[in-house]
């Protein structure tokens, strides 16, 4: 079976100038029989739309930086990390193209406030000063070993992933979801309230967004694993064969 071409954007080193990404991605792309392509961060349309025309999904990486609060309509706070503007550039891109092409999309981490954003929603600058009670987001090192527990909504996409598993995630942020963006819809908390994920009508797009990192974790962990697994199945359903496949099925 041809294994379908999944494009992630990178990180940008701005004392170093590179641009690079930990292997977990790949690893775990490759495992649930994707072909990872590294993107580098290269904010321009046409390029963006070359990289997606042979490419039959999105993954939004996590990243060192904060997405920019201008886009959200806010002020910086003092707790505000850096911001990365070819990084923002490049998921909204990606992000927009991606929706007009109807491409499935796993955002993780950074990136599921990159989707949050994109869809007109808002985010917290620095939980422990915006949050009351918040738990701990930031675990640290070892980076796959999970740290907290999330409640799933019963019958959503992750509860179907999960079965019988009662999932804990590692956590390694100090931002989070606010408002909620245009037509994404909550099914995982952490214990403080915060969201840990959400999905989009999966009649229009197949998306999911996880505030952890499961790539870390893919090699340890069978949730973190099967989330890979459900993302290449829909990836493999959008590739030009298969929606080829579909129009004709249609046309019958």
């Amino acid at each position: 079976m041809t294994r379908p071409l999944v494009c992630i954007p990178t990180r940008i080193d701005p004392a170093n100038p590179r641009f690079y990404l930990r292997r977990h991605y790949s690893d775990a792309l490759y495992a649930a029989g994707a072909t990872p392509v590294l993107l580098p961060l290269i904010p321009d349309r046409i390029y963006i739309e070359d990289a997606l025309a042979r490419a039959g999904g999105v993954v939004l990486s996590g990243s060192n930086s904060d997405v920019d609060p201008a886009r959200y309509h806010e002020e910086p706070l003092p707790q505000l990390g850096h911001v990365v503007r070819e990084r923002d550039e490049v998921d909204q891109l990606l992000l927009g193209i991606a929706e007009e092409r109807r491409l499935p999309v796993l955002a993780i981490c950074y990136g599921i406030q990159a989707l949050n954003v994109f869809r007109g929603g808002t985010l917290y600058q620095d939980i422990q000063t915006q949050v009351k009670n918040a738990i701990k987001h930031e675990q640290g090192e070892p980076y796959g070993v999970p740290s907290h527990t999330i409640v799933l909504e019963e019958r959503s996409l992750l509860s179907e992933i999960a079965g019988r598993l009662k999932p804990r995630v590692n956590s390694h942020h100090h931002q989070a979801i606010n408002q909620i963006g245009r037509g994404l819809k909550p099914i995982a908390w952490a214990s403080d309230g915060l969201v840990e994920a959400v999905v989009a009508d999966p009649s229009e797009q197949w998306v999911l967004g996880v505030q952890w990192h499961p790539e870390a974790s893919a090699g340890i962990d069978d949730f973190s694993r099967k989330i890979f697994a459900e993302f290449v199945e829909a990836v493999r359903g959008q590739r030009p064969e298969a929606r080829g496949q579909r129009s004709e099925v249609r046309g019958q």
